[in-house]
């Protein structure tokens, strides 16, 4: 198993976190697709969070999973198949269509910092291509170098608290044998450590939401937060554009969470 160690990145954005819809951040010079990370609530929406962790689904702009809310928590892990994206019915061939699934600590009523990694999944025309990634928002996230992805891929995603400021996540393509690890330390954005998720993400380039992908179905088995698994309790999200929704999606056992492409 090759294991690929990458140096913290410490660089202050200066940008204000909002409530879940966050997005992965985008470093100005890099080409690739970049997310700023937190949930964008539709406004109706949002009131209900706070005091409601059942099942059904609350409607975000660019969060689509299963979420909970709650206290201490260390480690948040979960696997997927990596699914092969299509272009969108009514898409166009020369646009770039684009989705991403991945696990995290905090975002969602926690509004100061985000820890996650997971795998970004793109189509233009007959193209496909994928890319491991990690963040600590409010910091732009970084490409894993050298990691390769195939649709059809098995891939478990792990992210773990060591401090307010401090953690680790790792990817491991259980299907080619690779492993990539970065190490966070002093960072600037402390975790609550109150939110653990499993989301399928539409994320933004700048302070745009890119074209969203059909990505068919994503789900996270094998889901569990500080080692337990009890998605049973999860908060579900669904993505809503306009009067438009994009995802269905359910916890259809105590540890997995099914999204499917409805849109």
């Amino acid at each position: 198993m090759k294991v690929i160690l990458v140096a913290s990145v410490l660089a202050w954005v200066g940008a204000t976190v909002a409530a879940p819809g966050y997005t992965r951040r985008r470093r100005a010079d890099e080409l690739s697709l970049r997310r700023t990370s937190l949930p964008q609530f539709l406004d109706s929406e949002r009131s209900s969070l706070l005091v409601d962790n059942s099942t059904h689904a609350e409607y975000t702009t660019n969060w689509a999973g299963a979420v909970m809310i709650g206290s201490g928590y260390t480690t948040v892990s979960g696997t997927i198949v990596v699914p092969k994206p299509s272009i969108p019915l009514g898409g166009s061939s020369t646009r770039t269509y684009s989705a991403s699934a991945w696990v995290g600590i905090d975002g969602s009523t926690c509004q100061t910092a985000i820890l996650q990694t997971g795998v970004d999944f793109s189509t233009k025309g007959k193209t496909v291509t994928y890319e491991g990634w990690y963040e600590w928002y409010p910091d732009y996230s970084y490409k894993f170098p050298n990691f390769k992805i195939s649709g059809g891929d098995t891939v478990t995603m792990t992210a773990t608290v060591t401090s307010k400021n401090g953690g680790s996540v790792t990817l491991e393509n259980k299907t080619t044998g690779q492993s990539v690890t970065h190490v966070f330390t002093n960072q600037l954005g402390n975790l609550c450590q109150t939110n653990a998720e499993w989301i399928v993400e539409d994320f933004s380039q700048g302070n745009v939401l890119v074209p969203f992908a059909d990505f068919g179905t994503v789900v996270f088995t094998n889901a569990s937060a500080n080692g337990v698994t009890q998605l049973d309790k999860a908060l579900i999200y669904d993505i809503k554009q306009g009067n438009k929704v994009y995802t269905s999606c359910s916890t259809s056992s105590s540890s997995s969470v099914t999204c499917s492409y409805v849109g």
